[in-house]
């Protein structure tokens, strides 16, 4: 019971916080002027947010950081070196992310950090994640108790680290394209790995991770009140960066990385959506898709934006169920 009435009281915390930061955030993100610039590829129903607030993403992060130092000040959570890290990555992504928007609305275009730089700065923030983790007494050991398998993989290990964080990140900020799709894709993948965190038992801090995911879920569901169609701002990279280097920071600390493959199953067929149609006109000289990500592949053929956020979001509950059972119960 004390585990419910903790899970609930961090995201009921998030949650008031989040909304309230909306209410100051928004007006004042549009007195600053800080607005979107829409492509000129997307659909005509897009071109109607050219000019909507952007760098939402501070709506949950500021007060997830806030929650946290709530509760740790209540004593309701316990400080570890495996939180700080997450908290950290967090923070980085989120600042990496919030330069790039700073960019894109000081040059009036959509091109802020070039794409060496935004890959150069997540793998700094990955470099120094790798340093901290493995410097809190981690193994290079690639870990799945489900099935049994252990894998001393040494320096290889850094790499995968590497891989896993710049991934993720980049996931999540290919998904962000309709109103409330990656909001609530990761509100959904954070709840599932508070679920499973908290049954990480051998994980020191690990009821903390947890905690934080759920404070996230509820900064992020509060976050949804003004990003879902019509949105009343978009997160921008500031949030998208923020919550996909997180996501794989809290699956490689909890050692269920295969697990974030499962949760995170519809960023990576968003991403492998892009994948396959730049290999398609680069070899087959024809696109695979209307247009990539997948999510605008469906707008092409006519969907309503709403309908396709609905489906993606049911198609990542169904895979986050699967994960939890896969992850905690089986």
């Amino acid at each position: 019971m004390l585990i419910l009435a903790k899970a609930i009281l961090a995201m009921m915390i998030g949650f008031m916080l989040s909304v309230a930061t909306g209410l100051i955030l928004i007006p004042l993100l549009k007195r600053m002027k800080i607005k979107q610039r829409v492509s000129i590829f997307l659909s005509k129903n897009h071109k109607e947010k050219d000019g909507t607030p952007t760098m939402g993403g501070l709506i949950f992060i500021i007060p997830t950081i806030l929650t946290v130092l709530i509760l740790l000040f209540m004593g309701k959570m316990e400080f570890s070196e495996n939180l700080f890290i997450v908290i950290l990555v967090f923070v980085l992504y989120g600042v990496l992310g919030f330069l790039d928007d700073y960019l894109s609305i000081k040059r009036a275009h959509n091109e802020g950090l070039t794409e060496i730089q935004k890959l150069f700065g997540q793998l700094f923030i990955a470099l120094v994640f790798f340093f901290i983790f493995m410097k809190s007494g981690s193994e290079p050991i690639f870990d799945v108790h489900t099935l049994g398998i252990k894998i001393d993989m040494g320096w290889f290990y850094g790499i995968f680290l590497l891989f896993i964080l710049v991934a993720s990140s980049n996931a999540v900020n290919l998904t962000d394209g309709l109103d409330g799709l990656a909001g609530g894709l990761s509100l959904i993948a954070f709840l599932a790995f508070g679920l499973i965190s908290w049954n990480s038992k051998f994980v020191t801090g690990s009821a903390d991770i947890a905690i934080f995911c759920f404070i996230l879920v509820g900064s992020l569901l509060g976050f949804l009140l003004y990003n879902t169609h019509p949105a009343k701002v978009f997160m921008g990279d500031t949030g998208s960066l923020a919550l996909g280097g997180t996501l794989a920071s809290v699956a490689v600390i909890t050692n269920h990385e295969i697990t974030l493959v499962i949760v995170a199953g519809v960023f990576v067929i968003e991403t492998l959506s892009c994948i396959i149609q730049m290999l398609s006109v680069r070899f087959l000289g024809k696109k695979a898709f209307i247009m990539a990500p997948l999510h605008h592949h469906f707008e092409k053929l006519g969907w309503d934006e709403r309908d396709v956020v609905k489906l993606f979001w049911t198609v990542g509950m169904i895979l986050s169920m699967a994960a939890i059972a896969f992850g905690v119960w089986i």
